[in-house]
């Protein structure tokens, strides 16, 4: 009677595929957008998926201007910064920001799913978020994602 022995296979820089997509963000909700778009910036979609390595694909957000919060948010949900100095706190409400600056809205969003470490950072960096519906990136070809 022999042993069988199965390996896992664990991804690579040289055996990972980064794909390019393009979500939009019209009448979609924050959060649960979000936590889709973290989900394809880790590679989590993938069956090769490896903690350790960055499996996840380029994502490109449109029409950022259009999003929705539930219930109340848009005008009691509190976005605060912080300079550093003393009396360097501001607030924004959610409403304020999405008119002055959309993108931050889902980049702050999405930073916040990612892993507190240099391969979140660097998953980060594959997030591009525009306002209005056109982009610089058609040269990758990207497909869209349905959510």
């Amino acid at each position: 009677m022999s042993k069988l022995h199965f390996t896992t296979k664990h991804a690579n820089a040289a055996t990972v595929k980064h794909n390019w997509y393009v979500v939009d963000g019209t009448n979609q909700t924050v959060g649960r957008m979000c936590s889709k778009i973290a989900a394809v910036l880790r590679g989590k979609n993938k069956a090769y998926y490896t903690p350790h390595v960055d499996c996840g694909d380029y994502i490109i957000v449109i029409n950022c201007d259009k999003i929705k919060f539930t219930g109340n948010k848009m005008d009691e949900k509190i976005y605060d910064t912080f300079s550093g100095y003393p009396g360097g706190r501001k607030e924004e409400i959610a409403g304020d920001l999405l008119k002055r600056r959309p993108e931050v809205i889902i980049e702050r969003a999405v930073k916040g799913m990612l892993p507190k470490n240099r391969l979140g950072r660097k998953m980060f960096k594959k997030l591009f978020v525009y306002a209005g519906s056109s982009h610089p990136h058609s040269a990758q070809q990207p497909k869209e994602l349905k959510f």
